[in-house]
């Protein structure tokens, strides 16, 4: 009974076609947000430089307040350039997005696996069924947790490495310097994972009613419900 029995059928199905899609859309999500690399630059204007473009490169997971600006010169403006570091740590809602993820691509792996070759199996056992019910919905919520959290962070990055950090720059106040902002790496790719994450939560909070569909408790309320009432004798009067 417990032996190898690959049949595609289930993916067919609303179960197993949602599951591949929950498979997708979480290599995307950690693919967009776990593989960016970015940088905002200045130009700044000092004693003996014009325009010197400065840079402070970034990435994932986000730890903005260990990125340092690179100095205009090497006589760092005649003394009056001091390390100049963005502000923020994004990294824990970074990390727990894409580690969601990552976790949640391996879920639905092994699942597949189940649902495809062990499909028998899932089915007369009632504890793979609860079991796969209790992660959906966990999942879900964690999915809108993370979404949220992460969503709220990018919006914080962009404030970090846009044009207002230039108020925020002591050595740009100095007499005879001026800062210009000059560009940030474009963050569709970290836009495009929010959309994932956001998708992840339509599909994960949906997907508990198929789930449930499979399980005992299911089959046991529509065998109650189809059962035949018993209605009490009718007397004459």
């Amino acid at each position: 009974m417990a032996g190898l029995r690959v049949d595609f059928g289930l993916l067919l199905e609303p179960l197993g076609f949602i599951k591949v899609l929950e498979w997708i859309f979480s290599i995307f999500a950690f693919a967009t947000c776990g593989g960016f690399q970015g940088e905002t630059t200045l130009l700044v204007s000092c004693k003996g430089v014009v325009n010197k473009t400065v840079t402070a490169a970034f990435a994932y997971p986000f730890r903005l307040n260990t990125v340092v600006f690179s100095a205009p010169d090497s006589k760092r403006c005649g003394g009056t350039w001091t390390d100049v570091y963005l502000v923020g740590n994004f990294s824990s809602s970074a990390q727990f997005f894409v580690t969601l993820a990552v976790l949640v691509f391996l879920y639905c792996t092994a699942a597949l696996v189940v649902y495809i070759g062990y499909k028998h199996v899932y089915q007369q056992n009632s504890k793979f069924q609860l079991t796969d019910l209790a992660i959906t919905v966990i999942t879900a919520f964690l999915w809108l947790v993370s979404t949220s959290g992460w969503a709220k962070a990018l919006a914080d990055i962009k404030m970090s490495t846009g044009a207002s950090i230039i108020p925020r720059i002591e050595s740009c106040k100095a007499p005879g310097t001026t800062c210009r902002f000059a560009s940030v790496t474009s963050m569709g790719t970290l836009n495009v994972s929010v959309v994932f994450g956001l998708l992840n939560i339509v599909l994960w909070a949906g997907n508990p009613w198929f789930v449930y569909k499979d399980t005992n408790l299911h089959n046991q309320s529509n065998r109650i419900s189809q059962s035949p009432g018993i209605y009490p004798t009718q007397r004459g009067v």
